[in-house]
């Protein structure tokens, strides 16, 4: 790693250009108490919570490959600061970069949970699984200080409306009272990412995230309690976490995930420009092999935005990276599923709550 020119504690290592504004603001010259604790050095740029107050909060997911129909993210960037986030494009719609300010300018959404219930009265909305989040960690930092993804989680609990999970913090147990109730009637179920079983490789791709140690615990607990756990090992990158694919599958089958899911790497937007700038950082003497073999994955490019075929990629190496997956599923979780969510239950709240008017 080139020390002198890396920015520890952070994933991205600049600010890239918005391609939507021609000026992105400046960053302040602060201390960052995170330095402090974990030993780093100070870095340009106190993370800052800035309050929005979007009209509404459940999306509509268009993209027919990613697994989810409706999304709700509590909050826009990230803390985590993972290195290949493909949320990291969307930081820019709000005037800012998809690099450090991703994950130094987090956009707080305060009157989540209102909108989410006033979504849930409405008498036009079906019962869909709604995914927190689809795009950035509801368990990220923030949460801690502003609550607002437990503040959701009792409006589903209130109205008995599915919900699913995505994180890689293990702040996740703290609502572990809300989880297991939901779980009862099978309104609930959590992905929870693993992207590697070596803490030197976590550190470095996502230098904000709980440890491996502590997610697969995660795993653990989450299991115990019969709350039904998918584990999302993605991004894979090649000649990075690819080799590791058999053995991060065994580790949370072992902890009590029922199923997982994985996606290979590609680096659409700005994403591609940040990551090649850090990898040639991060890791100089492989970085010009890494590329070329995610290249390799994405008929010569590092994005591929052909749906069904931009998540598992196409050529020799992604063809190797599929069948270790397939033979993972095969070994660890042969008689293992994940449930579908329940939707009946909110469907009877509701008209039950109706006839009282």
């Amino acid at each position: 790693m080139n020390q002198d020119k890396f920015i520890k504690g952070r994933g991205a290592q600049l600010n890239t250009p918005n391609r939507f504004f021609e000026h992105v603001q400046e960053q302040r010259d602060d201390f960052l108490e995170y330095c402090r604790i974990e030993g780093e050095e100070a870095v340009l740029g106190k993370t800052q919570y800035l309050p929005i107050f979007p009209k509404t909060i459940v999306n509509k997911v268009m993209s027919p490959d990613v697994g989810m129909g409706y999304s709700l993210n509590p909050y826009q960037g990230c803390e985590h600061g993972c290195i290949y986030c493909y949320a990291r494009n969307s930081h820019e719609y709000w005037g800012y970069s998809a690099g450090l300010d991703f994950e130094r300018k987090i956009l707080v959404k305060k009157n989540a949970p209102i909108l989410l219930e006033s979504k849930l009265k409405s008498k036009k909305w079906k019962a869909e699984t709604i995914v927190l989040s689809g795009n950035t960690d509801c368990y990220q930092p923030a949460e801690k200080k502003f609550g607002i993804t437990r503040a959701c989680l009792e409006v589903f609990l209130k109205y008995s409306h599915p919900v699913g999970m995505i994180t890689k913090n293990a702040l996740i147990l703290r609502d572990l009272d809300i989880l297991k109730a939901l779980a009862k009637d099978h309104l609930i179920g959590v992905n929870v990412s693993v992207t590697s079983l070596s803490e030197d490789t976590r550190k470095i791709l996502e230098p904000r995230t709980t440890t491996i140690r502590k997610r697969l615990e995660t795993i653990r607990i989450l299991s115990d309690n019969n709350i039904p756990v998918n584990a999302m090992l993605a991004p894979i990158i090649p000649g990075i976490n690819s080799h590791e694919l058999l053995k991060m599958a065994k580790a949370v089958a072992d902890n009590g995930a029922l199923s997982f899911s994985y996606t290979i790497v590609r680096l659409n937007g700005a994403i591609g420009g940040i990551f090649t700038d850090w990898i040639k950082k991060a890791m100089p003497d492989k970085a010009d092999k890494v590329l070329h073999q995610i290249e390799a994955c994405h008929g010569g490019h590092l994005n591929d935005s052909r749906f069904g075929l931009r998540n598992r990629g196409d050529g020799k190496i992604a063809s190797h990276i599929n069948d270790l997956a397939r033979l993972a599923k095969q070994t660890y979780f042969k008689d293992r599923t994940f449930p579908k969510l329940n939707k009946t239950r909110y469907e009877a709240h509701k008209d039950g709550q109706m006839k009282l008017f």
